[in-house]
């Protein structure tokens, strides 16, 4: 049940807050790849509203090829002109979905200057 899944998302971003452990923030950014659109969800909020404390998972993320549309979607919502020179090279990634996630994610990033 999907639920409960989603009760543990919510424990897994209290304590990452809390502690500051990369190994509850890493549930979070696994979840970004669940079946179900809602914990998809859920997890994308968490890891936005944890802020700056989100990049570093995020990054690594990047780094690793994971989750790609919605990671760089996230990164660019957290609206650090910083992670663009990172985003760039995926605007022209091989994957159609992720080449036009990158260049959504740089569209947003321009806005927000």
């Amino acid at each position: 049940m999907w639920v409960l899944q989603a009760i543990g998302l919510f424990l897994a971003a209290a304590a990452w807050r809390l502690t500051g452990s990369k190994r509850f923030g890493e549930v979070l950014i696994r979840s970004l790849s669940a079946e179900n659109e809602n914990l998809k969800n859920i997890a994308g909020i968490l890891i936005v509203r944890a802020g700056k404390n989100a990049e570093p998972l995020l990054q690594d993320a990047l780094r690793r090829r994971e989750n790609l549309p919605m990671t760089l979607s996230l990164l660019a919502d957290l609206g650090d002109g910083m992670v663009e020179k990172e985003i760039r090279p995926f605007s022209t990634d091989q994957d159609p979905k992720v080449a036009e996630a990158a260049r959504q994610a740089l569209r947003v990033l321009a806005s927000n200057r």
